[in-house]
């Protein structure tokens, strides 16, 4: 079947990376894409957010399925988007509706869904730029740190965890008043810290059953030891290695099935990917968050571990018959690291020339912001490359990532080398 991936990044080189393998992949379009994508696809210069220039390549190419990547067209509706023309509506769309999408584009609503189904979560309470200074007199009745998140998308960066009372304050007018992360920050969720250690759980569900697959790790801050401005992720590991079968048991019964269930009770078209961010508290899980698509750069340690046939899976959660099916999973660990621009996640210049890729033979090399000019791959974002190897344990595999990234070079990259430090 023909095949558009709609995304730019290095979860949707994964996802081409992994469908191209598949006997069911005949061709493979990429919508934006990126430099890594268009040499095993053939890249479309269209918007993510461009349902109407997605409608028609949809149409030009005969694409017969559709795989969303990147949060924002699935809040936008972009799956209501297919069911609503004739033309498309018996096309499948790997993502879930716009009303079950809210789980990501609202953190309030994620918290009156969790709250509803019994999910466990920290406590919360949500303001208005009306309610700000109520708002203020709910941070005095918490203890520190104060977590503050922006209800609405900022592209990851919406949360600030802060250990001072006047500076969480603070950080809330301007949220509120003075629209620190745009209309993201027009509602703010308040909600308790939760000490604890975090990992990521990834579910596929066809709206009745699903399928866990494995978990794993990211690292959001820019410097070693977890330090300085949160990213969109500076590398992950899988297996988590502190999940034991108990407490992923724990998981699945208090976590992965009322999510699901939830869905069916409130009517919530669900067919595609679910992340649940959770903190293990002790030897408990505790949702965070949740996210209607794969993470990034998770994505690159997850699905290489996907033996299956990814293709035939989607088509089974397209046609509700998930169940039939069984994952199979590769026993090694697998890492990634990322290499980032200088001065990422602030300012950052793009259009350095990337040299080496082509030397690295024992990793995995996804492309997350690059371009192709005149035969050269050029950095365009602030995340450029994943270096993902396999290894009999997390360490082995690191130790890979990082002997491969020796041999590539970009002006002013970055990277963090005390990935794992923490397990």
């Amino acid at each position: 079947m023909n095949i558009l991936v709609l995304g730019s990044g290095g979860r949707e080189h994964t996802f081409a990376w992994k469908m191209k393998q598949s006997a069911k992949c005949d061709k493979l379009f990429v919508a934006p894409g990126n430099a890594g994508t268009a040499q095993i696809a053939v890249n479309l210069p269209i918007s993510v957010n461009d349902f109407e220039a997605i409608k028609t390549a949809v149409l030009t190419h005969e694409i017969q399925m559709v795989v969303v990547g990147p949060e924002d067209p699935l809040v936008l509706g972009i799956y209501d988007f297919f069911q609503q023309h004739d033309a498309l509506k018996d096309i499948p769309v790997i993502g879930p509706s716009k009303a079950a999408a809210q789980l990501e584009g609202s953190k309030e609503f994620a918290k009156e869904f969790m709250i509803r189904h019994g999910v466990p979560t920290a406590k919360y309470a949500s303001f208005t730029a009306e309610t700000t200074e109520q708002g203020c007199e709910f941070l005095a009745s918490l203890q520190p740190p104060y977590v503050l998140k922006a209800d609405g998308l900022a592209a990851g960066k919406g949360v600030l965890i802060i250990d001072n009372l006047e500076e969480a304050q603070t950080e809330l007018r301007n949220m509120l008043l003075n629209a620190k992360f745009g209309q993201a920050s027009n509602k703010v969720v308040i909600e308790e810290f939760l000490s604890g250690i975090e990992l990521s759980c990834f579910v596929l569900t066809d709206g009745k059953s699903y399928k866990i697959l494995p978990t794993a790790k990211d690292y959001k801050r820019i410097g070693e030891g977890d330090t300085g401005l949160n990213t969109g992720g500076m590398g992950a590991i899988s297996p988590v290695p502190f999940a034991t079968q108990e407490f992923l048991d724990k998981v699945e019964e208090k976590v992965v099935k009322p999510t699901i269930e939830g869905f069916a009770k409130d009517g919530l078209e669900y067919k595609g990917f679910v992340f649940i961010g959770l903190m293990k508290v002790g030897e408990e899980p505790y949702v965070i968050e949740y996210n209607v698509r794969m993470g990034d750069p998770e994505t690159e340690v997850v699905l290489p571990r996907l033996k299956s046939d990814l293709v035939d899976i989607f088509e089974a959660i397209a046609e509700e018959k998930l169940s039939e099916k069984k994952l199979e999973i590769d026993e090694r660990s697998a890492t990634t690291v990322m290499m980032v621009s200088g001065g990422y996640p602030e300012d950052y210049e793009k259009g350095k020339v990337i040299t080496g890729i082509e030397m690295v033979k024992d990793s995995i090399v996804f492309h997350a912001g690059t371009t192709l000019k005149n035969d050269e791959i050029l950095t365009n974002g602030g995340r450029v490359l994943a270096v993902t190897s396999y290894g009999k344990d997390f360490k082995e595999a690191l130790e890979k990532s990082y002997q491969s990234i020796e041999k590539i070079h970009f002006d002013k990259q970055y990277f963090r080398t005390d990935l794992g430090f923490d397990l």
